[in-house]
């Protein structure tokens, strides 16, 4: 039970990533935006997160300025495929690769070349009163950062605004047909714009987490690949906030199990260990793909002055 105990209580701050980007994936993919630039905006906020933290002396305005960073991206993506209709899938993957080069170009030019890298503290456990003294539930679910608490409120937030609220209906029927929903007078443009800027300023977030909780050093390869799994998140999900809960609490899972396993010294390469969650991700997303739906306009930018979509 002991052992149970542990891997539960370190997977839930590593879904904490997961859960963020792929959130921020999922609000804009239900308005139709079908954002790439992931792995990239992560990158970008763990850096700006770190710097920012690091300047200042406070992780809660390191998380706002990661979160306001990738934003802007978020807004340039917006602007380039609502205004312009440029393809979202190649606007993504700009942004992607200029998310890449300015989170290493600020690194640099803040930090330099140094022989010891700087450090940040890392986020403390917030332990929830009453419910952390619950035997076993306690520990695992009320004893984290707080980042971990508002990760999970987000998720809800999200969820509740979807599919409890009208608002959040004639969103979800802006990725469906925003033809239709434009009729009813729906600002299409705005509603993908406004996702499109707090997706990935969660995303962003997701980024910043990283150095934060896990060593409060900053490298260029934290992220490891993150950004991509989220993406297949999504799919995995079916777009859907509840479905995302579940599937980060598979990826965290399967990350920590092999992160315990490269520290247990099983006689596996760790080369091997660590290429088991992109491993499980693939097999799981074969089976996953025949029943996860997405958004029926998914990618496709909608011209409002012609009625076209394409």
């Amino acid at each position: 039970m002991g052992e149970i105990t542990e891997l539960l209580t370190l997977m839930i701050p590593a879904m904490v990533p997961f859960l963020l980007a792929a959130q921020g994936t999922v609000l804009s993919g239900r308005a139709g935006v079908f954002n790439v630039s992931q792995e990239g905006l992560m990158v970008l906020g763990a850096a700006v997160g770190f710097l920012v933290s690091f300047k200042v002396g406070s992780n809660t305005v390191g998380m706002a300025a990661a979160f306001a960073i990738a934003g802007v991206f978020g807004l340039v993506l917006a602007y380039m495929t609502t205004q312009l209709r440029l393809d979202q899938f190649v606007v993504g993957l700009a942004l992607y690769f200029a998310a890449l080069g300015a989170a290493g170009l600020l690194y640099r030019e803040v930090i330099g070349v140094t022989m010891e890298p700087p450090l940040i503290p890392t986020l403390e456990d917030k332990p929830i009163p009453l419910l952390s003294d619950i035997p076993f539930l306690g520990e695992v679910l009320f004893d984290h950062d707080l980042v971990v608490y508002l990760a999970f409120a987000i998720s809800v937030a999200i969820w509740w605004f979807m599919y409890k609220t009208r608002s959040g209906l004639a969103f979800r029927s802006i990725g469906e047909n925003p033809k239709a929903a434009d009729s009813l007078g729906i600002n299409v443009t705005w509603a993908r714009t406004w996702s499109t800027v707090v997706g990935s300023g969660l995303v962003g977030m997701a980024g910043a987490y990283l150095p934060m909780v896990y060593t409060g050093l900053y490298t260029e390869g934290m992220v490891a690949g993150r950004g991509w799994l989220v993406i297949a998140l999504a799919f995995l999900g079916g777009w859907r906030p509840h479905l995302v809960i579940a599937g980060a609490a598979f990826f965290a899972g399967m990350e920590v199990l092999a992160l315990r396993a490269q520290v247990a010294g099983i006689g596996i390469p760790h080369q091997f260990v660590l290429m088991l969650p992109y491993v499980a991700t693939l097999l799981v997303m074969v089976f996953a793909f025949r029943w996860a739906r997405q958004p029926s306009f998914l990618g496709r930018n909608y011209d409002r002055e012609s009625r076209l979509v394409g």
